[in-house]
């Protein structure tokens, strides 16, 4: 008989979850509730005696002090009530993790078949309120119908009903599982059952994976196992090894490169390996320091003698588009997974983020799945909780609105291990798999999660059918695992080590087989969360918190003895071969037999047609305009901009001091309230040395040209490092792109050429900027398809494509933590510099946005020059010379001039007659021209003439000094006129007002 426990705050205290739900109604919606009440509901289904009822009631699920309890139902003062549930399948982390309270309470292990479920009712009070207004509220607020369920009562409805009852949704699946062999006996035979089964097969790829199971070798082969034709789980296994994500063909493709305005033709074959790969080659050799790259799930360089930290990069933008926190906090979770299994293991240190949505104030007739505001609320929600909950502190984050991001928003994620330089005296960074090998599968089980909608074709959908797609990532399985894989690293148990990310199984042991040339794998014996599930899903769910180990055989009884004690699942369910067959079997019938080679040889190149426009040919144009009568106003109007104003908000839900490392923390100033220009970390607190991290993503200059996109991005990521103290010789980059479709389709995508032009032309820059700067890309990703198709007003559609997006992530090292510096000034009378010169360089800035221009002259990098001012900057910071650096990046010096003044609660008094410019800009241009390579810098007046000496022959000019405490930033203009007076307090109020609401 299963049990129904709620749980909700005692009545006399604030319910700030139920307030934050009124509150939103109101913003949404425009709709005025009285109160809001939430009852957390706990459904165990399982036999339990009434006095062991009332011990997990009592012992585990409520706090005496501030909470009621009861079996029997609790709500009361209510007009309306909202009951929301997982739906069957979806992952429930509380559940779970009530199992675990309640096994070790009572000693009592859960059948297979017993399970806890969480729910919530929300009790609504207030006046006038409607179905049709519930109905808004769950649809809209409370619950995304992908992965949830909602039931709406009003109180005569409740009352008639005695509650809203037991709701158990358990997975029941009347299905024997099955593998489907398919006849392949022509291309276009195959072409359909690409689209019908979703397999989204290029249709290039078709004739040779035709042509490999009709070749007369492979057939032979392939019946003395009893196999003939394809199976379903051979071409599951197939197209996602050779999907756009895995494969990166997009990277590696054939690039037609003409530019319109020369006519010049060029042939760009595999921007991977000509723009990332071959440069990050040869920097290698120079940089002693870089220890992986390109190969694994992370990169690795070394952090001193003993340890080396790992660094990759990611995105989540299809799930968490779908459903935001559970896309979010499966993106931030899975990429934490990605140095786990780096080399044979690294600790996690460090998780960061950056977001792009759609504008949050949105009210036009596009309607996205979820409002831009909801969205960002649940993104923001899922990597809090991802990180939060897995004691990993979030130390640095971005947010950007744009409409391009209405179609798909981006969710990047960032994580930093450390792990030690050997593990029993071998090279921590080194792996592989030998023949006899086990195949060991830790963490979590396998569902319908992540699984692509071609269930949906094979089922009949009742309450009992297990939702899939989206997955929701549980913190605490990933911690315990997380601990676990450490502790059996260092016992050196672990010969081989990968996540099971994008694929599931499919790419996790069918690329780690490609070492040892083949595996054997036991499908029978993978743990599954039901039963049910075919073969093809087993192997290619992408259900979280799972890693693939490959263990020697007299090392498991160790491995198994550590899994255990961390309470971690870990199952063998094959091993790895030399027979160069990739060999799956269910219940010892063969379900594929695929040479292990199959993949890596025979498939054509992706060709695409790039077309190079010009601004000018495409119609932009610098605007000419007349200087602003008010500097005051328009100083705080930009301050208050969305891409400029406080993001405190977000940044406040984040924990940066677990584990307790932080050094120069995310937030600085006198109230702690604006953001740092980078962060820095102590990783190994028995050291002085600090690790070092900054990211950078300028998407709006893409609208011009996406090679100076990209060189800015870079130069901001890097400029942000230095400004905090990083060594300019040891730069570590992650990219990670996101790219609109560049497939071509005459109506469906009829400008494609022109975005394969700016993929091309970003991925020059990317190559020559980092090689002129030495920056080795340790990492990086790239996700194609950021477009969405949304519905209009009359039932329309349009096609939305996000900006060309490139988040560029870098890491460093310093050798002395103390000599850290942060951005606030710090003392009056103390120096206001200047270092870097600025140029009529507004092209896709704030201050154009302002006005409704693009505009054509972007910032550009010029490495020579600003690699040899941010060694100067750096030499400086060493010898503490420097009070207080910051670069200047997005909206200006007008912009972070303020933002440098309220930081530090003091005021400014400035000359911008004195600011190193390019000779005739107005004043208005130096304030908010977006050059790139510029610091403010403060300094002690004592340490001028060093200071003086170290920029000697730069663009280094002192403007002016720091004035009192809550004073004025104090501009006179280049005709020696004051044009901006403005109290500190009064800018930092605009600046912070537009999401106070979110505080």
């Amino acid at each position: 008989m299963p049990h129904r426990l709620e749980i909700t705050l005692k009545d006399d205290l604030f319910d700030a979850e139920g307030d934050g739900v009124r509150r939103k109604a109101e913003d949404y919606f425009g709709l005025s509730l009285e109160s809001v009440k939430i009852i957390n509901i706990v459904t165990i289904d399982a036999e339990f005696t009434v006095d062991q009822c009332i011990r997990i009631k009592e012992e585990i699920f409520t706090n005496p002090v501030t909470q009621n309890s009861s079996f029997t139902p609790l709500a009361a003062d209510f007009d309306w009530i909202i009951w929301v549930g997982y739906r069957p399948g979806v992952r429930d982390n509380p559940g779970s993790t009530a199992v675990e309270a309640i096994e070790d309470l009572l000693g009592f292990k859960f059948a297979k078949d017993e399970a806890v479920y969480t729910s919530k009712e929300y009790c609504l009070k207030g006046r006038g309120l409607h179905r049709e207004d519930m109905d808004l509220i769950a649809g809209e607020l409370l619950a995304n119908d992908i992965i949830e369920q909602w039931k709406i009562f009003s109180k005569n409805e409740w009352n008639s009903a005695k509650g809203t009852g037991f709701i158990i949704p358990k997975v029941m699946l009347d299905h024997n599982p099955s593998v489907t062999s398919i006849t392949v006996e022509s291309d276009s035979k195959l072409a359909k059952i690409s689209k019908e089964r979703g397999l989204a097969l290029n249709s290039n790829d078709i004739p040779v994976i035709r042509e490999y199971f009709l070749n007369d070798k492979v057939k032979k082969g392939r019946a003395l196992v009893g196999l003939s034709d394809p199976t379903d789980i051979e071409l599951e296994y197939i197209s996602q090894a050779r999907s756009d994500h895995c494969n990166h063909n997009t990277f590696r493709g054939l690039f037609h490169y003409t530019d319109l305005s020369t006519g010049r033709a060029e042939t760009f074959d595999n921007l991977f390996k000509t723009c990332i790969e071959t440069p990050t080659l040869s920097l290698k050799e120079e940089k002693n320091w870089v220890v992986s790259v390109l190969w694994d799930n992370a990169g690795a360089g070394c952090f001193d003698n003993d340890h080396y930290y790992v660094i990759t990069g990611e995105t989540h933008n299809s799930p968490s588009n779908m459903e935001a926190y559970g896309g979010a906090i499966t993106g931030i979770v899975g990429v934490y997974r990605d140095p786990l299994g780096t080399g044979k293991g690294s600790k996690l240190v460090m998780g960061s983020y950056g977001f792009c949505t759609g504008m949050q104030d949105y009210a036009g007739d596009l309607a996205p799945h979820l409002h831009p505001r909801r969205l960002l609320d649940g993104i923001v929600e899922g990597v809090r909780d991802g990180g939060n909950k897995s004691g990993i502190p979030t130390t640095f984050g971005q947010v950007c609105f744009h409409p391009g991001y209405m179609g798909k928003s981006l969710v990047f994620v960032t994580c930093v291990g450390i792990m030690p330089a050997l593990v029993n005296g071998s090279p921590a960074e080194t792996k592989k798999t030998s023949p006899g090998d086990l195949i060991v599968m830790c963490g979590g089980r396998v569902g319908k999660d992540g699984i692509h909608g071609v269930t949906a074709s094979s089922e009949v959908f009742s309450e009992n059918t297990p939702a899939g797609h989206v997955q929701i990532g549980d913190p605490y399985t990933q911690k315990k695992m997380h601990d676990f894989i450490l502790e059996a690293r260092d016992e050196g148990l672990i010969t081989f080590i990968t996540d099971n990310g994008g694929g599931g199984l499919s790419s996790s042991i069918g690329e780690s087989a490609r070492f040892s040339n083949g595996c054997e794998v036991n499908l029978e014996k993978v743990p599954l969360k039901y039963e049910g599930l075919d073969q093809w899903e087993i192997w290619i769910s992408e259900s979280q918190e799972r890693m693939t180990v490959a263990v020697k055989p007299e090392h498991l009884e160790n491995f198994m003895a550590i899994s255990s004690k961390h309470a971690v699942e870990s199952t063998v369910i094959g091993r790895y071969t030399d027979t160069g067959k990739l060999h799956i079997l269910y219940k010892d019938e063969t379900c594929a037999f695929i040479d292990i080679d199959f993949l890596a040889s025979g498939f054509p190149q992706w060709e695409f047609d790039a077309k190079w426009a010009t601004p000018g040919q495409r119609g932009l144009f610098e605007p000419v305009f007349n200087e602003p009568d008010d500097y005051d106003s328009l100083l705080l109007d930009i301050l208050a901009r969305p891409n400029i104003c406080s993001k405190e908000w977000i940044t406040r839900q984040y924990d940066h001091e677990v584990q307790g490392t932080s050094v120069v923390k995310p937030l600085a100033g006198v109230a702690r309230d604006v953001n740092n220009d980078a962060v820095v970390i102590r990783p190994v607190l028995e050291s002085e040395k600090g690790l070092l991290f900054s990211q950078a993503f300028l998407p709006f200059y893409s609208a011009i040209d996406a090679y100076h996109m990209t060189s800015c991005t870079i130069d901001e990521a890097v400029r942000r490092l230095i400004a905090v103290g990083a060594d300019f010789e040891h730069i570590g980059g992650v990219d990670n792109f996101c790219w609109p479709d560049i497939q071509f389709h005459p109506e469906k995508n009829p400008d494609s050429e022109f975005k394969a032009a700016q993929l091309v032309r970003s991925c020059r820059a990317l190559r020559d900027i980092c090689m002129a700067y030495g920056i080795p890309l340790l990492s990086g990703k790239d996700s194609m398809y950021v477009d969405g198709y949304l519905a209009g007003r009359y039932g329309d559609t349009h096609k939305v494509s996000a900006l060309e997006t490139l988040q560029f992530s870098a890491i460093s090292v310093m050798d002395n933590i103390t000599k850290a510096v942060t951005m606030d000034s710090k003392i009056s009378g103390d120096l206001v510099y200047i270092v870097g010169l600025t140029q009529n360089e507004l092209g896709g800035s704030e201050y154009y946005d302002c006005f409704g221009y693009t505009g054509l002259n972007l910032p550009e990098v010029f490495p020579e020059k600003f690699s040899a001012i941010y060694k100067l900057l750096s030499l400086a910071i060493q010898k503490e010379l420097i009070a207080s650096a910051h670069g200047i990046y997005r909206g200006g010096l007008g912009v972070h001039l303020a933002m440098k003044a309220f930081a530090g609660n003091l005021g400014m008094d400035l000359d911008l007659g004195l600011v190193p410019a390019e000779k005739n800009l107005r004043d208005d241009y130096i304030l908010f021209s977006e050059s790139a390579g510029r610091f403010i810098i403060t300094i002690d007046p004592e340490k001028r003439s060093e200071v003086d000496k170290i920029f000697k022959g730069t663009d280094c000019v002192c403007i002016g000094k720091v004035t009192g405490e809550n004073g004025s930033l104090v501009i006179r203009g280049i005709r020696g006129d004051t044009i901006i007076s403005v109290p500190v307090k009064r800018l930092k109020d605009s600046w912070k007002k537009p999401f106070l609401d979110r505080m």
